[in-house]
């Protein structure tokens, strides 16, 4: 029998040894069992904040560039280390492999995209009221970070709570998700490669029921920066409110995406299926349902019938060439199966697909289109997170609208039109976070990404993701 890779936590710039409990790690294509993690116990978990509480005064007094240069050093080991992490990447989660390796790319990126922040990040003067008063308003870290990742983007969400921390001046203690650990610990071990200050970023694995609550109740925490379901998001909520821990959350999305008549149909089709395959479906910013004007209906659904049952999957380390690979676990396969059972049964049409993948093993299921759909329908309300296309007519751009703000999230949109006038129209009426125009969903590393009603508080990314890692201090200085 093959050796099975033991992983260990990461505190205080040292690895802890050989756990006592673990959790194992199997790949979702095959069912092979991959490494055993860390379950940590709770001293554990107070030991990695303790070590970040300790370092953090001595980080935020380094200059941001110095700062900035550690994350660049970062960076260019995981540029080395490529093709190894994106085989990672895919073997855990189950993403093609030209995927993962955009993922690990756009995370080296992002490293040094942060570090280019060490110069300006800013302050203000402010104009007093008073004779010779200044009032300076400066932007402080604000301590120690928790960073909660979730299993669908793991390797990218490292740096996307990492790099902004310790730009800023904080330190980390990062929780990967049980379901896709051994990506950050091969990151963890880049890291232990370079000459980052002990203490600074720690790694401690675990489920959400042990680590996750020692973090988010803990108050040597001063920030938790979570990115997963609304359900754990809410129970975050509940343990930070004991010491009115400061919050950001990405929580869920069920983006509407609006095709009207006028609307270039070949683009439409292909950058909502791209953006409904991408990962398998398990991206939360992706198309999750379709509102399109009856003019153009048949020929929408037609053409995107096609261009989903053309879609191919599999193993994606056996056949590198699939578009997708399998769902991450059996509960995913069961949740998506169950919600196209339930949107059947409630009149919907299934045009493509409909079934779980009968290929011997792993958790695939049928890119699916389902046409019929109704706004009361439960595929129409409740987040999916599989290949799985539901599509409602409508009478025109204003019924389109008012269908896509009757939710409970509100991450991401878009609208496919020609005409200018309707598409600013859509972007200043939909109540969402992000509107894509006649584009796939997916954001730039130097935008916003944020959600507004259950799909959560805050936001990442650019200037303003930056500052959620900041505090405020306003010094009013009389001369």
């Amino acid at each position: 029998m093959t050796d099975v890779c033991i992983y260990q936590n990461y505190i205080n710039g040292e690895f802890s040894g050989l756990p006592k409990n673990t959790i194992d790690v199997h790949n979702p294509a095959t069912g092979a069992l991959l490494s055993r993690v860390p379950e940590s116990e709770t001293g554990e978990v107070e030991r990695a904040i303790a070590a970040a509480r300790s370092a953090q005064r001595a980080w935020a007094a380094k200059p941001a560039v110095e700062r900035g240069a550690h994350l660049r050093k970062i960076a260019s080991k995981i540029r080395e280390n490529a093709d190894s992490l994106a085989r990672v990447i895919t073997l855990e989660q189950g993403k093609v492999l030209s995927l993962a390796r955009v993922e690990v790319d756009f995370t080296a990126d992002y490293l040094d995209y942060m570090a280019e922040w060490a110069r300006r990040i800013e302050g203000e003067i402010i104009t007093s009221d008073r004779p010779g008063e200044n009032i300076f308003l400066f932007r402080k870290p604000i301590g120690v970070v928790a960073g909660i990742l979730p299993w669908n983007f793991p390797f990218f969400l490292i740096a996307r709570k990492m790099a902004p921390a310790l730009i800023t001046g904080n330190t980390i203690v990062i929780k990967p998700s049980e379901e896709t650990p051994n990506n950050c610990f091969e990151f963890t071990k880049l890291v232990a490669e370079t000459d980052l200050p002990a203490g600074v970023f720690n790694v401690v694995c675990g489920s959400g029921f042990n680590v996750g609550q020692t973090l988010t109740s803990n108050a040597g925490v001063d920030l938790i920066s979570f990115t997963g379901s609304v359900e754990t998001g809410s129970r975050i909520m509940a343990a930070a409110a004991t010491n009115i821990t400061k919050l950001n959350l990405e929580l869920g999305g069920k983006a509407p995406a609006i095709v009207l008549a006028d609307a270039d149909l070949d683009l439409a089709v292909n950058a909502i299926k791209n953006s409904r395959v991408i990962n398998s479906g398990q991206v939360c910013n992706c198309a999750e349902r379709v509102y399109v004007q009856a003019a153009v209906a048949d020929e929408f659904i037609d053409k995107i019938t096609r261009a989903m049952s053309m879609t191919t999957y599999g193993d994606p380390i056996a056949r590198p060439d699939v578009d997708m690979g399998p769902l991450v676990n059996r509960v995913g396969l069961d949740k998506v199966a169950a919600m196209v059972d339930t949107a059947i049964a409630q009149g919907g049409s299934v045009t493509t697909g409909g079934k779980i993948a009968d290929l011997g093993q792993g958790f695939h299921y049928q890119p699916t289109v389902i046409a019929g759909c109704r706004s009361d329908m439960e595929i129409m309300r409740k987040e999916v997170f599989g290949a799985v296309l539901p599509i409602q007519v409508v009478s025109d751009l204003d019924e389109a609208i008012a269908c896509a703000n009757a939710s409970d999230y509100g991450l991401t949109s878009s609208v496919y039109t020609k005409d200018l006038s309707q598409a600013m129209k859509a972007v200043a009426q939909l109540d969402f976070g992000e509107t894509y125009v006649n584009r796939e969903n997916f954001e730039a590393m130097q935008g916003f990404h944020a959600g507004v009603r259950k799909s959560g508080i805050g936001g990442a990314d650019g200037k303003h993701g930056l500052y959620e890692y900041t505090h405020t201090h306003v010094a009013y200085i009389q001369t």
